[in-house]
């Protein structure tokens, strides 16, 4: 942190239960090298105490304290008050786009999460040991095709489907992330998932605005992997109109 002192305005969304939206502004002296999630949590401890909003982890783990700032979708717990204004200016704070408000900075996420379990999307994957440099294995004796979990790239933080235009004016589309997930998954040789993802909800709704890969903090490239997801789509779509000829696992028949 540095000793510079700014003072900056703080414009929060506030609303509960179904009383219309409106902002409260809270001036505070801050350092500019904090975190937006350092004031969110300055306002709510010195000032508001009714504030509402989502947090957990500190440092880009767990996805809980996605919000818009200055319109923007940010991790604000990654995102220096410096990034976001000036000395003097204002860091207007807001929920999420494209999920019912809870309260105040708080969204209801709870499709989407389910929609993740829909295209078994895994938070923890597995390594297998071959694919794990020696000096970064774990102490101790291991085993032919042992397997160590590792975190997912994608934390579900919902900053994808927030900045996605589609997602805005089709509630029903699955969204970056979903699509995503079912592309790190993969598709082949699964009937239902292919049936999830190539619909008219599914792959071929996104408008490739790539909206979604400019806001992701964990570099997953949901637009990108959507593109490819399409790519996987067709392969099995050609697939199954051969009967499966290109399954590499199918015994090949030879005339006797």
């Amino acid at each position: 942190m540095s000793s510079e002192k700014w003072t900056v305005t703080f414009q929060v969304f506030r609303k509960k239960a179904e009383t219309p939206g409106y902002y409260d502004d809270f001036k505070l002296e801050v350092d500019p090298d904090e975190y937006v999630l350092d004031g969110v949590e300055r306002v709510w401890a010195f000032h508001d105490r009714t504030v509402t909003f989502r947090h957990a982890c500190h440092h880009s783990t767990c996805g809980a304290c996605g919000m818009r700032v200055n319109g923007v979708e940010k991790l604000t717990c990654i995102t220096p008050i410096r990034e976001v204004t000036h000395n003097g200016g204002v860091v207007r704070v807001e929920p999420l786009r494209n999920f019912p408000v809870v309260s105040d900075l708080a969204v209801d996420m709870g499709k989407f999460y389910t929609q993740m379990d829909d295209v078994k999307h895994a938070a923890v994957t597995p390594d297998v040991k071959e694919a794990i440099q020696p000096e970064k294995r774990p102490a101790g004796p291991v085993s032919d095709g042992l397997e160590f979990p590792r975190l997912s790239d994608c934390i579900e933080c919902g900053l994808c489907i927030s900045a996605c235009p589609i997602s805005a004016s089709s509630p029903d589309y699955m969204g970056p992330a979903v699509l995503a997930g079912a592309q790190q998954h993969g598709i082949s040789g699964d009937a239902g998932l292919l049936c999830l993802v190539d619909s008219e909800d599914g792959a071929w709704r996104c408008h490739s605005a790539f909206e979604c890969s400019a806001v992701c903090p964990s570099f997953v490239e949901p637009g990108w992997r959507i593109m490819d997801l399409r790519r996987q789509i067709v392969a099995e779509r050609i697939k199954n109109m051969f009967g499966g000829a290109n399954d590499k696992n199918k015994p090949v028949e030879v005339a006797k």
